[in-house]
């Protein structure tokens, strides 16, 4: 195997969705949905560290550059509205955006990958306010392995199967080049990890059960230079790069 290491409504209805339970989830939302929820839980824990108690659909909305209904509607997919006139409260909101977002318990990480990339997840300290553990680090560099990396002793790519299970994964963050990339997704499926975010640029097969992202900061470029190529220039910030 080689190197791994690189590679329009009133403005203040109370939107509270009622209990997210699962079985009330749609089966399928729109990637960017899923993102300016994201956005939106970032955006309720700086208001509630300032001692903000409530927000406004219309606030919330101009502070993202979004609209009201657009708000509404991204919350309206996982519940019924809630009281006119009183607006969101800021702490509630973000306990059910985070448990909407499957963030109301820890999440075990792994990372194939001890290169630059990988290094750079390491380190990452949002993870771990997130709810996301990372585990276990592996790579097939021998003068890695057995090393310790930012507090993660590396374990040999050889043992990845058997760590992955042991360690009950749920995440795996694949930084590793595309001519090795599909050989251990394969592993990661075979362990029985069913989300994987990999950074290499190619199409990863796996089976339906098995959700994949995959980060490509050549595809994230070519958004900016659609913005900055857009004749439109005053909609640079509108364009939903999410």
């Amino acid at each position: 195997m080689s190197d791994i290491s690189e590679t329009n409504s009133e403005e203040n209805i109370a939107d509270i969705p009622s209990k997210p339970a699962k079985s009330s989830r749609p089966k399928r939302i729109s990637d960017s949905t899923i993102h300016r929820l994201s956005r939106y839980l970032r955006l309720l824990g700086r208001l509630e560290a300032d001692g903000v108690k409530t927000i406004s659909s219309k606030e919330l909305a101009s502070i993202k550059r979004l609209t009201p209904a657009q708000v509404r509607k991204d919350l309206s997919f996982f519940g019924s509205f809630g009281t006119r006139g009183l607006g969101y409260p800021v702490s509630e909101l973000k306990v059910k955006i985070s448990g909407i977002l499957g963030l109301d318990h820890r999440w075990r990480l792994a990372i194939v990958g001890v290169g630059n990339i990988g290094s750079a997840l390491v380190g990452h300290k949002e993870f771990p306010e997130r709810g996301f553990d990372i585990r276990l680090v592996f790579d097939n560099d021998q003068r890695k392995i057995g090393s310790k990396h930012k507090g993660l002793i590396v374990s040999d790519i050889k043992n990845l199967k058997e760590g992955l299970i042991a360690e009950k994964i749920d995440i795996v963050a694949l930084a590793v080049p595309a001519s090795v990339a599909q050989e251990i997704t394969d592993v990661i499926v075979e362990a029985g990890v069913r989300g994987i975010l990999t950074f290499a640029p190619i199409h990863l097969d796996t089976p339906e059960r098995v959700f994949v992202r995959r980060e490509d900061m050549t595809m994230e470029l070519e958004y900016l230079t659609y913005a900055l190529s857009s004749e439109d220039i005053k909609s640079i910030n509108d364009i939903d790069l999410s």
